[in-house]
């Protein structure tokens, strides 16, 4: 009988440079590494590419000039308002840089306690003792220093972000208010550029119902190529991050393609049909840090049809604890096997579906392989999947 369920492998891969032929990269990878690893290939195992990898074989990246003249070409105005940015030097700092020179006076709402993924702003219990209520009190800059302190850090990376954020102002262009209220920002201008993520669809709306003029977001912002430079028609600059003092990587564009010749491809050279999807940020919630892992725009960006749709699973600790009061010994095992055997795609409500994960596949998956990459020096931006469509009944 099988005695090993899902297996995950990092899969090393050589620094990957523009123009680099990264299907050939990622199936010779993962051929060399089954080889030597002694494993092999099967139907249904799933392969992630993290989304640099994609970014960077296309060469998506755009300069802060590029950023800044398309900014000007929108707003065509000397004053702009920036709302729920995210607190992070390397999501945001190179963005609010290029702001900064675009325009001579910049208004930068800020949500809090914390932004939209968790990265904390204030200490919530002082926020409390202020009376200060995040639903309803707008406070300036003024207000925050007063009642936090002239230097508040970052628990973890020591960084005070308002200063950070006040810095990279232009003779002291950029002011900033605190606000969980988009429409505080027409206090000063009605020319908005909205900076969140996975609510930005909300905050337009109000903003424009609210008599905003002029209003973009980041999403709309490098979608088309200025100057020769990268761009990604869906997500603008959603998804991008540093990578130099002057220049952003976007997030990878025309995935589909990549995951369609890898599968292909595998396919070809092996007779496996395997799925294959693009990854970035897992979805996630850190409970020390809390932070919400997913500052991209989605986990993944592309994926192969078979990735499509939500696991159809049963909780074994339900059956096992039923069965156990009819059964006993080898009984219980092939009592539970038989029962998944015959088991249809989960009604909502079924009790033996109860406690199961109703999440996509994909952000299973990709929430999955963000973990076993990681984001610094592991060397391993492909991650090989087996066994994940398996269950209790596979022999």
């Amino acid at each position: 009988m099988r005695t090993v369920g899902t297996q995950v492998r990092g899969i090393r891969a050589p620094i990957i440079k523009q123009g680099d032929d990264l299907v050939q990269i990622v199936v010779d990878s993962l051929l060399q590494a089954a080889k030597k690893e002694g494993f092999i290939l099967n139907d249904r195992d799933v392969i992630g590419i993290t989304e640099s990898l994609v970014a960077r074989a296309q060469g998506n990246y755009v300069t802060l000039e590029v950023v800044s003249k398309d900014l000007k070409n929108k707003f065509g105005a000397e004053e702009i308002g920036v709302v729920f940015p995210l607190i992070s030097r390397n999501r945001f700092s190179l963005i609010l840089k290029a702001i900064a020179q675009s325009f001579l006076r910049v208004y930068l709402l800020l949500s809090y306690p914390s932004d939209e993924v968790g990265n904390s702003l204030m200490d919530i219990d002082r926020m409390e003792e202020a009376g200060i209520n995040p639903y309803t009190d707008f406070l300036t800059e003024e207000d925050y220093r007063r009642i936090f302190g002239e230097e508040v850090k970052h628990p973890f990376t020591g960084v005070d972000y308002v200063q950070t954020y006040k810095d990279l102002g232009i003779d002291g262009n950029i002011s900033i208010y605190f606000s969980n209220n988009p429409r505080d920002i027409l206090r000063f201008t009605r020319n908005v550029l909205t900076a969140d993520i996975h609510s930005r669809e909300r905050t337009k709306r109000i903003l424009k119902e609210s008599g905003a003029l002029k209003l973009y977001g980041l999403d709309d912002i490098c979608t088309e190529v200025i100057a020769g430079s990268g761009y990604n028609r869906d997500y603008g600059l959603l998804g991008s991050n540093v990578a130099t003092e002057e220049k952003l990587k976007l997030f990878p564009r025309d995935g589909q393609f990549y995951v369609d010749e890898i599968q292909k491809k595998i396919k070809e050279l092996t007779g496996k049909q395997v799925e294959v999807l693009i990854y970035g940020d897992g979805a996630f919630k850190d409970p020390v840090a809390k932070i919400w892992e997913l500052a991209d725009p989605v986990v993944s960006p592309a994926f192969t049809p078979g990735l499509s749709g939500v696991p159809n699973e049963i909780k074994i600790k339900y059956l096992a604890d039923h069965l156990l009061d009819e059964l006993s010994g080898e009984a219980v095992d092939q009592g539970i096997k038989e029962y998944i055997k015959g088991k249809n795609l989960a009604e909502a409500g079924d009790s033996a579906s109860m406690g199961t994960t109703p999440r996509r596949l994909i952000d299973l998956l990709g929430s999955l392989c963000d973990l076993t990459s990681g984001s610094g020096d592991k060397g391993t931006p492909i991650v090989l999947v087996q066994g994940y469509f398996d269950n209790f009944s596979a022999e």
